[in-house]
């Protein structure tokens, strides 16, 4: 591995790796299978993206949009549910989370969402059910790890009838994970969601940001505004840290300015695929391949994030320990 110059500044937490959607470069995301697989690959926490169901449970998917994590298409018992609807601004069809019972989600099976790129993983579609927030939690809390659950268009849900804040804060209090020593990090890439979480508990909040675009709930003008000087001291006021994308991080500014902010930083994702990496990391060029992950990873290290989301939890924890033997 090339050598990367070391971080002179401290970091403000330890270290962690948070298992993206679970081992999601090798199982089906957002699976009981994918979150065991990361967990004992070493990861800190697992992460479910929590969406509602008709009857107001939280299920783990990465979008309300089912259509493409499970065999919903193949039942022809749901076929009129299929529907076009717009969240975030943006029309999406097909199958939704808020038109099903938990009971009749869990005859679903998930499958993989990128097949061409993990065709390993493709091989267990059909394997696994739809996971609840109390699943998760339950696995969670039996192997002692925590748990780094994302509200997915919080602004869309309450709009139609399902707030999700009084809801998580609810759930989370049944699992006695109801304050700041709790193993869990809430995180959004809206405000308000945040700001209303802020209200209701002490369990550590992370605002979510991307190199571009702004909010979906319009309570700030674009990311980029959030992370100068001012924004990031807004954000102090009801987070404990910042979620960016994994290319913000890179020269290690943010992470300095984030850090004199008293904010921890997390970004995300790091996966090996060479399809999702800088054309510097590849190995060959089949974008199907792994390539120097762990390198980018690295950098990301070095630049003093606290932490870090990744498709592939061994490679990570991998990393951090070649970090560490470094430093």
């Amino acid at each position: 591995m090339a050598k990367q110059p070391i971080v002179k500044q401290p970091r403000l937490s330890p270290l962690i790796v948070i298992a993206h959607r679970g081992a999601s470069g090798l199982r089906p995301e957002h699976t009981i299978a994918g979150y065991t697989l990361a967990i004992e690959q070493g990861a800190d926490f697992i992460e479910p993206d929590l969406v509602l169901t008709k009857d107001n449970v939280f299920v783990a998917r990465h979008e309300n949009n089912i259509t493409e994590t499970t065999d919903v298409a193949r039942h022809a018992e749901f076929a009129d549910r299929k529907t076009s609807k717009t969240i975030d601004g943006e029309k999406h069809t097909g199958w939704f989370t808020e038109d099903f019972t938990l009971a009749e989600l869990k005859t679903l099976r998930a499958k993989e969402r990128l097949p061409l790129l993990r065709p390993d993983s493709a091989k267990y579609d059909g394997q696994f059910t739809v996971p609840t927030l109390d699943e998760v939690i339950a696995l969670a809390k039996k192997h002692k790890v925590g748990i780094y659950p994302e509200t997915k268009h919080p602004s869309y849900f309450a709009s139609i009838g399902h707030p999700m804040e009084a809801r998580l804060v609810t759930e989370l209090k049944k699992a006695g994970w109801d304050n700041a020593d709790a193993p869990v990090f809430i995180q959004s890439f809206e405000v308000d969601n945040l700001k209303r979480l802020k209200g209701m508990t002490t369990v550590k909040l992370i605002q979510l940001m991307a190199s571009s675009g702004g909010p979906a709930d319009g309570a700030a003008a674009s990311y980029q505004a959030m992370i100068t000087p001012a924004g990031l001291q807004a954000i102090a006021a009801y987070a404990y840290g910042i979620g960016p994308s994994k290319d913000m991080v890179v020269d290690g500014t943010l992470v300095s300015a984030a850090h004199g902010a008293g904010l921890r930083v997390h970004p995300w994702t790091f996966r090996a695929e060479n399809y999702f990496l800088p054309a510097k990391y590849w190995s060959g060029i089949n974008p199907r391949a792994h390539g120097r992950v762990e390198e980018e990873i690295a950098q990301a290290i070095n630049a003093g994030v606290d932490g870090y989301f990744t498709d592939f939890p061994a490679i990570g924890v991998a990393a951090r320990a070649a970090a560490a033997k470094e430093q």
